[in-house]
């Protein structure tokens, strides 16, 4: 295992959803690259493994890398991972795997759960192609001069966005795209409590507003012009 830098998928909620080849990795490598120390304890008790830990975040990972990288290069092995799905995939990384591609350290994915997969598959849409748009802006006025720009984009569209402003992202849709545009929220996937919300950005607004939901979730919405009819359900 020396000299190879693993990605390692971890769970997005459920810890059943690990792989066997993850816990094989993590079980296997000299140290472990996290994100945050509490959470990356806390999956490691879990599955009672104890390794040495180094946590990289998107505040030193420049700084962090070359560090790491010095440590495989002396013949260390190492796993990286994020708080929680796919390392890289809207987390810091990059720079991390970059650096050891150029110093001709192996890059080796361990496939695992991801938000995005899971929320497409259990949508009801028809999936041969979609744009992931991912975060939109924090501010008000940037999100929605975002909006306005997607409206453009003849896609399935995916948008990703924290618990707490939920309803501040679909009032926005909302505005962009019409009262009666249709769209999916999947909340707390893999979760006790993982629920599809399905209907117009209206009577989702109402869905979710009415049951206070709090917790990840992903926002899918409909944008094509030319679609197969089919039949949609509202919650």
């Amino acid at each position: 295992m020396n000299h190879k830098l693993y990605i390692v998928s971890t769970p997005i909620g459920n810890y059943d959803d690990i792989t066997l080849r993850a816990l094989k990795t993590l079980r296997e490598v000299d140290l472990i690259i996290c994100e945050e120390y509490k959470p990356t304890r806390r999956l490691l008790a879990h599955y009672e493994i104890k390794k040495e830990l180094f946590s990289l975040n998107e505040h030193n990972e420049s700084e962090f890398a070359s560090e790491a990288i010095s440590e495989i290069l002396s013949g260390k092995s190492a796993a990286l991972i994020s708080d929680a799905g796919t390392p890289l995939f809207s987390d810091p990384g990059t720079i991390l795997v970059n650096r050891a591609i150029e110093k001709g350290i192996q890059i080796i994915p361990i496939p695992g759960a991801s938000s995005l997969l899971s929320a497409l598959v259990g949508s009801g849409f028809d999936l041969n192609n979609f744009y992931y748009y991912g975060w939109l802006s924090p501010k008000k006025e940037i999100r929605r001069s975002q909006l306005q720009k997607l409206k453009s984009v003849n896609e399935l569209l995916i948008i990703m966005e924290t618990p707490y402003r939920l309803q501040a992202l679909l009032t926005d849709v909302k505005k962009a795209f019409g009262k009666n545009q249709f769209v999916v929220i999947a909340f707390k996937l893999t979760q006790n409590g993982e629920t599809f919300f399905r209907g117009s950005v209206n009577s989702v607004i109402e869905s979710t507003s009415k049951e206070k939901i709090k917790g990840e979730f992903v926002l899918m919405l409909d944008n094509r012009k030319t679609i197969k009819s089919r039949n949609r359900s509202t919650l």
